[in-house]
Formats: C-alpha cells, sequence, structure tokens
C-alpha cells in the first residue's frame, strides 16, 4: 500500500514539475521571443529519463519537440527576410502553433493525457 502512495506522489511531482516547465516554455517564450528557450529545454532534458513508463514522459517530449520545431520555423522566416516572401507570415503562424502547442500540452496533462509523439 505505501508503495502505491510513493509511486502516486512521484506521478504527481512529475506532473507538477511538467505543469511548471510548461508555464516557464510560455513566459519565457512571450517576454524573450525564445532567445532565454534554452532554460526550460535542458530542464526537459534532465527530467524526462525519470519519467519514462509515465505519460509525463510523453509531455516532456511534447515541449522538446515544441522547441525544435520552433527554432526550425524561425530559421525559415529567416531565411525567407530577403525574399518576396514576408517572413512575417511565417513567424506569426510559428507563434500561433507555438502557444497552441503548450495550451495543449497543459490541458492534456491536466486531464492525465498522453500526448500523440
Amino acid at each position: 500500500m505505501s508503495q502505491i502512495l510513493v509511486m502516486d506522489n512521484e506521478l504527481e511531482d512529475a506532473k507538477n514539475f511538467a505543469r511548471v516547465m510548461y508555464v516557464v516554455h510560455a513566459v519565457v517564450f512571450l517576454f524573450s521571443l525564445g532567445t532565454l528557450s534554452l532554460l526550460p529545454l535542458i530542464a526537459n532534458y534532465i527530467k524526462r529519463p525519470s519519467t519514462e513508463g509515465t505519460f509525463v514522459h510523453s509531455h516532456h517530449t511534447w515541449m522538446i519537440r515544441t522547441f525544435w520545431f520552433s527554432l526550425l520555423w524561425a530559421l525559415v522566416g529567416w531565411c525567407l527576410f530577403f525574399t518576396i516572401v514576408g517572413p512575417f507570415i511565417v513567424w506569426g503562424l510559428a507563434w500561433i502553433w507555438y502557444v497552441y502547442r503548450v495550451i495543449r500540452g497543459f490541458v492534456d496533462l491536466n486531464n492525465n493525457k498522453a500526448m500523440p509523439v
């Protein structure tokens, strides 16, 4: 019985940490336009192995992929900066996509759902 309580506490701690990470990703992205996003990314990489076998693991993977794909879209926008097509469309869509992924991940975490990774 006590082992189940310990496992439940560990899962709840992992969920709480993932919640904090979603908030940190959102705040860092909003206030630094992604320039400080390496900080929560590193924390995701550090904590992800300890959540192996739980649905929280998929949330860390979701946040990590969100970072890398948003970086990719930012680079595509910069490449388009010197072309006829304005980068602002790409950057705007990337911003909306990032916000969607953070909100969806946070909501699914609170509903105890794994992310489709």
